[in-house]
C-alpha cells in the first residue's frame, strides 16, 4: 500500500515528536504517565525483525508503545507486512490476561487506524529471557512461572473447557491472522527444506549441513506433517512466537510479550517453540563458556528447567482438566466419558499425542534458526565462528533426530538423555 493510501486510513508512522503529540492527545496513555507531559524520556528499544518499540518514561509513570510497520522492519519495504497483526496482539493480549494475569502486561490502550498498543512498560531489573541465558543467569521460577501460563492460556482456549460454538467464534477471529500464519509457515517448515532467497547459515562451515537439510527425504515428510498440523489443527489460541526472545525475566518475575502471531493452532507449537529455544540455549553455552566459568553446572540448569517445563505443565494441564471435566467443554462430554479410569485414559492419550506435538514442533523451531531466515542471539553473538558452526551443528543434528524421532520418547527424560548425547559435531 503506498503511503498516501496509508496516511487516508489514519495511518503514519510516529517518531520520538509525533509520538509525544499523540500521547497528549490519549487520556488513557497520559493518565498512566501522571499527566506530567512536558520533560518525557522516549526511548526506541525496537531489536525485533517487525515494529517500532518505544519506551516513554514521566516523573509520575511509564508506558510502552508499540507501532507495527507496514513491512518487515529486518528486511525494509521490499518485504510487506500487514499492520493488521498490531489487532490481533493487542486482542490476545487481553485474552490471555484475562486468563494469566500474573505472567502477560496489561494492554492501556489500542488505536486499530494507526496499528498501535500501549502496554505496561516491564520495568527494569527485567529483560529479554534470551539475553539472561547467553548470560548465564539462572532463574529459579522460570518453569514454575512458564507451566501455569502455557496451561492456563492453551487449556482455557480449547475444547476442552468452551464449546464448539464459541470456540469457532474464537476461531473465525483469528483466522484473518492468515498473513503471519503464512510467513510461519514459509520460514518454519517450508524455506529450510529447499533453496530460498533468504536462507542462511554459518558459512562455510555448515554449508553442508544446510545442503543435508534440503536433501533429506525423511525430514521433508515428517515436516510435511507438521505444516499440515500448523495450518489445520485449531486446538487453542496460541502466542504463536512463543520464544525466549517473547519473555522478559527477573528472579521472581515472567512475562510474556510479543503475541502478534497469535492464531488458534496446535497447542504443541507453542509449548514445543519454548522447549526448543530452551534446548538451542543449552547447546550455545559451550561457545560462551570461558576460563572463569565452564557453563557446565548452568548447562544442567537448562536442562532441568527444560525437564521441569514440560512435567510441571503436563501437571497444570490435567489438574485444570479435572477441574472442569463437568464444565462446557465439549471434547470429552461427561455422559459419555462416565467413569474416572475412562477419563485418565484419555487425559493419557490426549497428553501422549501433545508431548510428541511438541517435540516435533520444537526440532522444527531448531533447525529453522540454523539454516533459515531468522537466527538467534544464543548462536549469533558467539564471534568465532568456527565454534558457533560446532554448537550449531550439535543442536541441528539432535534436532533432526527429535523430529524424526518424536514418537519414540515417553518422557522429557528421555529427551533430555538424548540431547546430552549429542557432544561431539
Amino acid at each position: 500500500m503506498a503511503a498516501a493510501e496509508e496516511q487516508q486510513q489514519g495511518f503514519h508512522p510516529l517518531d520520538e515528536a509525533s509520538l509525544v503529540a499523540y500521547i497528549k492527545a490519549t487520556p488513557a496513555l497520559a493518565a498512566r504517565l501522571g499527566g506530567r507531559l512536558d520533560a518525557l524520556t522516549i526511548k526506541e528499544v525496537g531489536d525485533g525483525n517487525l515494529n517500532f518499540v518505544y519506551i516513554v518514561l514521566s516523573e509520575a509513570g511509564s508506558v510502552v508503545v508499540k507501532q507495527a510497520l507496514p513491512y518487515v522492519r529486518c528486511v525494509g519495504d521490499s518485504w510487506p507486512m500487514t499492520r493488521e497483526r498490531a489487532y490481533f496482539e493487542a486482542s490476545a493480549l487481553q485474552k490471555h490476561r484475562s486468563l494469566c494475569p500474573d505472567h502477560v502486561p496489561e494492554v492501556y490502550h489500542f488505536d486499530r487506524a494507526m496499528s498501535l498498543i500501549g502496554m505496561r512498560y516491564i520495568e527494569p531489573p527485567h529483560i529479554i529471557l534470551r539475553k539472561g541465558l547467553i548470560a548465564g543467569v539462572e532463574y529459579p521460577l522460570l518453569a514454575e512461572h512458564m507451566a501455569d501460563y502455557m496451561a492456563k492460556t492453551l487449556f482455557f482456549t480449547s475444547l476442552l473447557n468452551n464449546n464448539t460454538t464459541d470456540h469457532k467464534k474464537g476461531v473465525a477471529q483469528y483466522c484473518d491472522n492468515v498473513e503471519m500464519c503464512r510467513l510461519t509457515e514459509q520460514v518454519v517448515f517450508s524455506d529450510p527444506y529447499m533453496l530460498a532467497k533468504y536462507n542462511r547459515c554459518t558459512s562455510p562451515f555448515l554449508d553442508n549441513d544446510a545442503a543435508a537439510v534440503r536433501e533429506d527425504a525423511e525430514l521433508k515428510l515428517e515436516i510435511a506433517e507438521l505444516k499440515s498440523m500448523f495450518i489445520e489443527r485449531a486446538q487453542a489460541l496460541l502466542h504463536g512466537d512463543f520464544h525466549t526472545g517473547s519473555i522478559m525475566v527477573t528472579a521472581d518475575s515472567t512475562q510474556v510479550i510479543d503475541p502478534e502471531f497469535a492464531f488458534y493452532g496446535p497447542m504443541g507449537f507453542d509449548i514445543g517453540a519454548f522447549l526448543g529455544n530452551l534446548i538451542l540455549a543449552y547447546f550455545s553455552q559451550d561457545g560462551h563458556a570461558d576460563q572463569a566459568n565452564d557453563r557446565k553446572d548452568y548447562k544442567e540448569w537448562i536442562l532441568k528447567t527444560t525437564e521441569d517445563s514440560w512435567n510441571l505443565f503436563h501437571k497444570k494441564f490435567v489438574e485444570l482438566w479435572n477441574k472442569h471435566k463437568d464444565g462446557n467443554g465439549e471434547a470429552y462430554l461427561p455422559p459419555i466419558y462416565n467413569s474416572p479410569e475412562l477419563v485418565s485414559l484419555a487425559q493419557k492419550k490426549y497428553m501422549t499425542s501433545l508431548f510428541h506435538d511438541s517435540l516435533g514442533f520444537g526440532a522444527a523451531k531448531m533447525i529453522r534458526r540454523i539454516v533459515g531466515i531468522a537466527h538467534v542471539e544464543d548462536f549469533e553473538s558467539i564471534e568465532d565462528l568456527s565454534k558457533r558452526a560446532s554448537c550449531e551443528r550439535r543442536a541441528l543434528n539432535c534436532a533432526k533426530a527429535i523430529l524424526k524421532g518424536r514418537r519414540q520418547f515417553e518422557s522429557i527424560e528421555q529427551v533430555i538423555v538424548h540431547v546430552q548425547s549429542f557432544t561431539r559435531d
